[in-house]
């Protein structure tokens, strides 16, 4: 049959199992609207407040469902406002097709109104990208574009269609979404036999879990390799839920604001079992002193991040669930109760703490764990409650923890908690920002009360730009240039202001009451938590040291005295 190619866009759509799309419309995307609007039975979208919210939406729902998240933006402007989420997308390996239109092809590189080369711009920030000038293409090219961003190590793709071709007509015939298999052609017999022979003759091993286990969907099998290889197991930022936090063998995040336990077992094993990571700086500290005791096994999907960050002594490239699954077969029981009682001392003698007399971001978090009784999805921008988030909330499934690790984008967390809600409508969502954060596209509640979309959203409010302030603190004198936010904004009347229900905390008692409140009334909830401006984040390893000098206050404390 025949169609324009602004029909073909939507029936491709629906060929992807596509069920919700968030953008903003504008005049060179036009004739897509127009055709979506035909169909809005069918796909549901979302018009955001910006189309950075857009793009962050599509990402927290792809993070929360597994599936492909889809924005959409006009030419322009209106594509460039999707590039902070395209990259925030692309650094966390995040699946979401991105559709873009822009002038017709007669007018392209004459500096036509809302022109962009949207593809050029985007290039280093993409899996691939496309600019399509024949309609005869355009089907073929979103089918592929889907593919692209669901295989492998996954990550976003941009589609970019001239006006032209959106009006123009070509037969299209419906198709089914190419398969998308595992990677595996990657995994050599040598190269697991090798890992298991290290393993066989490790005495202290560590495993280190990265987001490569949550984006595999690996919880079963790595719970089983743990439990085998009898191993402590510590996460990173991404590979939060992988792993279970309530388990013994958990010792915390490992690296910049990582435990004690994990950042001195990592440095005291003598094999580090790295599963689905691709060494952060945050992570390693100082490269050359990293795990310094220890042969290093990298399990990675892609065969660029081996010995990109840190040179290892085995890899297996493939898919983590894949690899694990075949290790597993392999593997022998092992016991290490003596290495893991020295690591679980070192549990106990390093807790996470915080002060229990006043209201903290920490206490907060541990309350939002115990009223959902873990069960939540949390999201979050970047910072101070971005840590102890991560720190004081214990994940017990993949895709319950979405947050900017590679990019760290402030004004993430609220696109993102829109969604992974509309993804999960089931789940309760929670979107923990600092205020600094929270400004930055806060007009998303707007969004939520439009949709009726009931996320909650908790501000952990200090007053400042918390983790500049810390390194204010630390590093620069306490010269407080730029951090301090103390002026009168007033989130709760501005939360009214949106249609959505606002609440302020300033004590202990009062939280789980706010929590509690906002869970039962179904509507976009903002809870304006008020901290101290000098709570700090710790432990802390300052950038590019080793992960050894891990520091907390008391040593602080000593330190200064």
């Amino acid at each position: 049959m025949k169609l324009t190619g602004s029909e073909i866009v939507i029936e491709c759509l629906k060929e992807q199992g596509v069920d919700t799309v968030f953008g903003y419309p504008g005049g060179t995307i036009l004739n897509i609207y127009d055709a979506l609007y035909k169909h809005q039975d069918e796909i549901f979208h979302i018009l955001t407040s910006h189309e950075q919210g857009a793009a962050h939406a599509a990402d927290g729902y792809a993070r929360a469902t597994g599936k492909v998240g889809v924005c959409m933006a006009t030419s322009g402007p209106g594509a460039t406002n999707l590039v902070t989420g395209i990259a925030t997308a692309y650094m966390d390996s995040v699946p979401m097709v991105a559709i873009t239109a822009n002038v017709a092809v007669p007018m392209l590189g004459r500096d036509s109104f809302q022109e962009i080369d949207i593809a050029g711009v985007t290039m280093p920030i993409t899996k691939h990208n496309y600019i399509v000038k024949d309609v005869n293409k355009l089907a073929d090219t979103i089918r592929m574009a889907f593919h692209i961003a669901r295989s492998g190590r996954p990550g976003p793709v941009l589609v970019d269609i001239t006006k032209d071709v959106t009006a123009n007509s070509a037969e299209y015939t419906p198709e089914k979404p190419y398969e998308t298999e595992r990677s595996t052609e990657y995994i050599k017999e040598k190269d697991l036999e090798k890992a298991i022979e290290l393993i066989n003759h490790s005495k202290k091993p560590f495993i280190f879990v990265g987001g490569g286990a949550v984006i595999s969907d690996a919880a079963k099998e790595l719970m089983e390799f743990a439990e085998k290889v009898h191993a402590p197991v510590a996460d990173s930022l991404m590979g939060k839920g992988a792993f279970d936090g309530r388990s013994e063998l958990y010792t915390g995040m490992l690296g910049m604001h990582g435990t004690k336990a994990s950042n001195l077992g990592v440095t005291h094993c003598d094999l580090l079992i790295t599963i689905g990571s691709r060494f952060s700086d945050r992570v390693v500290g100082n490269a050359k002193t990293f795990a310094k005791n220890a042969k290093i096994i990298q399990i990675d999907v892609d065969p660029a991040e081996i010995n990109k960050n840190i040179v290892v002594d085995c890899s297996v490239i493939g898919d983590v669930k894949e690899v694990l699954k075949r290790m597993n077969t392999k593997i022998e029981d092992h016991n290490h109760d003596e290495w893991l009682a020295y690591v679980h001392g070192m549990v106990e003698k390093y807790p996470l703490r915080y002060n229990e007399d006043i209201l903290t971001g920490p206490y907060v978090v541990e309350e939002i764990y115990k009223v959902t009784g873990g069960d939540a999805i949390i999201t979050t921008e970047v910072g101070q409650h971005q840590m102890w988030a991560a720190q004081f909330y214990k994940y017990k499934k993949p895709h319950t923890f979405i947050t900017s690790g590679g990019l760290g984008t402030m004004g993430y967390g609220l696109g993102a908690s829109l969604g992974a809600k509309v993804g999960r409508p089931e789940k309760t969502v929670i979107n923990i920002a600092g205020d600094g954060c929270f400004r930055m596209n806060m007009n998303e509640i707007a969004t939520a009360s439009r949709y009726n979309i009931p996320i909650i959203q908790v501000v952990i409010n200090n007053h400042v730009l918390g983790m500049v302030r810390q390194w204010q603190t630390l590093f620069y004198g306490k010269r407080y240039s730029n951090t301090i936010l103390n002026d009168a904004v007033d989130f709760v009347k501005l939360a009214e202001a949106m249609g959505a229900v606002g609440i302020r905390v300033t004590k202990k008692e009062e939280v789980a009451p706010a929590l509690e409140k906002a869970m039962s009334l179904g509507r976009p909830v903002v809870i304006d938590c008020v901290i101290d401006q000098d709570d700090k984040v710790f432990p802390m390893v300052p950038a590019g040291d080793s992960i050894e000098n891990v520091f907390d206050q008391e040593d602080l404390a000593k330190k200064e005295n």
